[in-house]
């Protein structure tokens, strides 16, 4: 299996969501240092944690575009470069501002990076391992959060917290160079493809864009989408930023202690990715029915995460392992809706896969704004570490409802003649 160059691609994008995810998640860590060298409230950290989403929700819709335009290979690259310059500039910031500026420029890189993948899984995958091929590489992501806690710790103790950031840096260089030398955006045009592994993949796959995009029924078509994401966006950036402070402040333990903690509940999201996507191919495999996979899955899980968070609100002085079992189920169960989600961009418009996750990805753009800040504001003002993710349970019961309103089964099918002529597209039932 290892040796067939659609695993390999999977295997390179999989190494891409984790290190993304080390790189965007590592200031958690490292703000009990910063914060404290830096003299930044809890408010201040919050927004620290937060830049990095400004640029990222503007560039979730343009970097889906111009991953479906100028094709994966050359996109992720050049994002590659700027995400790496962005995490080296962290470890050399020198206040408040610097760090800002660092954490954008960050944002900036990392913001066509889902979308763009999903566009080369949408090449290289075929249609029945996209749930799959989608639950692997956020899985990917997640050990990326479950091993950036104790890696930061690590590194600050072997340099410093500026050398965490250098270090985390270079990894980034590195893979930019392997996938420009390995990837190609046409399949076929691989030296190690087979004709077996060519023979599953879709007739369009590996054709760089050139339809105009149906901007009008696209963006109604992944309104719904992008309000359900909204929501599980809310608990994922809440959940990024603040555990790893969480049990370091709420429970007084030492970093070391407080980064193991954290990483055993993003272990958990790593099992939740991986399970969502097969569990999601599987239905489908098996019902032939879109919204069963989907939306039906979706909304189970979304209520799983609800009552997983429900303890943290009715029961007061909760040790530290109650704790961690319920944010550990709140974020396995969240995590579980990931690749039925992302599966949903390309069910709706495969021709359009690179734009559609932009536009879906925005929603959780949007929430990596707003969350931290709202989690940080709330600490200040009360002082109470639970409060935040009592609020996300509410988030996670608009998206039990929203979840319903998705039409996976309806796929976007537009011609160049349709298309330019803004009239209203063939949509056909699969």
């Amino acid at each position: 299996m290892f040796r067939r160059a659609t695993t390999r691609v999977l295997l390179l994008l999989c190494a891409m969501y984790f290190i993304t995810y080390v790189d965007r998640v590592n200031v958690s860590t490292a703000a009990a240092q910063f914060g404290a060298e830096l003299h930044l409230s809890h408010t201040e950290v919050g927004f620290v944690f937060s830049a990095f989403a400004y640029p990222y929700l503007v560039f979730q819709i343009i970097g889906g575009w111009v991953g479906d335009r100028f094709g994966p290979r050359r996109t992720l690259a050049v994002c590659a470069v700027i995400w790496a310059g962005a995490t080296i500039m962290t470890g050399l910031a020198g206040g408040f501002v610097s760090l800002i500026v660092a954490r954008l420029l960050l944002g900036l890189g990392e913001g066509a990076t889902f979308p763009t993948a999903t566009r080369a899984m949408s090449n290289w995958m075929p249609a029945e391992k996209r749930g799959f091929a989608q639950g692997t590489t956020h899985a990917a992501s997640r050990i990326g959060n479950a091993v950036a806690p104790p890696l930061i710790v690590w590194l600050m103790i072997a340099t410093s917290w500026r050398g965490a950031f250098i270090v985390t840096g270079v990894f980034s260089f590195l893979w930019a160079v392997v996938w420009i030398f390995y990837f190609r955006d046409n399949p076929r045009d691989h030296r190690r493809i087979t004709d077996g592994e060519c023979a599953k993949l879709d007739s369009y796959s590996g054709v760089k864009q050139r339809v105009p995009v149906p901007w009008g029924p696209l963006l109604g078509r992944m309104a719904p989408v992008t309000a359900v994401y909204f929501c599980y966006g809310w608990v994922l950036w809440l959940f990024l930023g603040w555990i790893p402070q969480y049990f370091l402040h709420n429970y007084h333990m030492q970093l070391g202690k407080s980064a193991l903690f954290a990483s055993s509940v993003f272990f958990a999201g790593v099992l939740g990715d991986w399970l969502g996507g097969s569990v999601t191919d599987r239905i489908l495999r098996r019902s032939k029915n879109l919204r069963l996979a989907r939306n039906v899955m979706v909304g189970v899980c979304m209520l799983l995460t609800l009552l997983s968070l429900a303890p943290i609100m009715l029961v007061s002085n909760m040790s530290i392992t109650l704790a961690a079992a319920c944010l550990s189920g709140g974020f396995f169960f969240n995590e579980m809706t990931i690749g039925p989600m992302w599966a949903v961009p390309m069910d709706i418009a495969p021709k359009h896969a690179g734009t559609a996750s932009g536009i879906m990805n925005s929603g959780s753009a949007l929430a990596a704004i707003i969350s931290p800040v709202v989690g940080g504001w709330l600490i200040d003002r009360s002082g109470n570490w639970n409060l935040p993710f009592i609020v996300s349970m509410v988030l996670m019961a608009a998206g039990i409802v929203l979840s319903f309103t998705m039409r996976p089964d309806r796929a976007l099918d537009v011609s160049p003649a349709e298309a330019g002529a803004g009239s209203e597209p063939a949509r056909k039932f699969v």
